[in-house]
């Protein structure tokens, strides 16, 4: 397996993928949407995406991560959201997840990041033995909360 950035010219590849990813939180597909918005944070460099791609095999994307930047004011320091993971359904228990994760986690160091964070439904028992044994932990300090912000 191969951990790669991916750049514009990986769009017809990741989507598909990112689709599925979509669906599998319940959201719609809507493919050409879906497309638009990774061009669109990739063209303004507004997320990094890793792509694990199978040795043998150039098109086959096997998982995705997508991180987002953002800072902490108390440390003055960037800190990188892990908003995105998924691994394709046929390529689960290969340790995928964790070579994307490690990738992020070299990338926060590289670019002298105070923390990373994630989030993950409750239920989700794989998705939090993972986080765990990369390294994360549960965040006892503070809540988290969330405003939905409504279109008029």
């Amino acid at each position: 397996m191969r951990i790669i950035k991916a750049t514009l010219q990986h769009l017809d590849l990741l989507t598909p993928l990112f689709v599925r990813y979509r669906e599998f939180y319940g959201a719609l597909p809507y493919p050409d949407s879906s497309r638009a918005f990774l061009q669109k944070r990739l063209k303004r460099g507004e997320s990094v995406i890793y792509l694990a791609l199978a040795d043998d095999d150039n098109d086959k994307l096997l998982g995705f991560c997508q991180l987002y930047p953002s800072f902490s004011s108390l440390s003055l320091k960037r800190v990188w959201i892990l908003n995105d993971i998924f691994v394709a359904e046929d390529s689960r228990r290969m340790l995928v997840a964790d070579h994307l994760m490690r990738e992020a986690k070299k990338m926060a160091r590289d670019t002298h990041a105070v923390r990373m964070r994630v989030s993950t439904n409750a239920n989700n028992e794989a998705a939090r033995k993972t986080y765990e044994s990369i390294g994360f932990r549960k965040d006892t300090e503070f809540e988290n909360y969330v405003l939905p912000i409504q279109s008029d």
